[in-house]
């Protein structure tokens, strides 16, 4: 399972099951781009929600601007629903038992 696509996808209101991990991508690439150009506002309170970091989106836009800044805002989503996911799965985890000898 591609969690963080799925994630991706759920945000931008687009299915991408039952396609191919790369065919998933290019779909939400078309959802971005149809953002950019048909409601910019939505795209960036969905980046606000997801809490890309703003920096580093101008960043990669300035260095990469002969790259589609679509594709360069889906990989920065899918990154950070990752990063998301990790965080979750670390602090999900029970603390293992320290033993007698570090209990208060």
């Amino acid at each position: 399972m591609n969690e963080p696509i799925y994630a991706v996808a759920r945000d931008l209101g687009v299915s991408v099951i039952n396609s191919p991990g790369e065919e998933q991508v290019n779909m939400l690439i078309d959802a971005v781009n149809r953002l950019l150009l048909h409601d910019f506002d939505r795209l960036v309170a969905i980046l606000y929600r997801v809490d890309v970091d703003e920096l580093k989106l101008k960043q990669l836009l300035k260095e990469r601007a002969d790259e589609d800044a679509a594709r360069i805002i889906v990989m920065l989503l899918i990154e950070r629903q990752e990063q998301k996911i990790r965080t979750r799965q670390k602090f999900s985890n029970p603390p293992e038992d320290p033993g007698d000898d570090e209990r208060w």
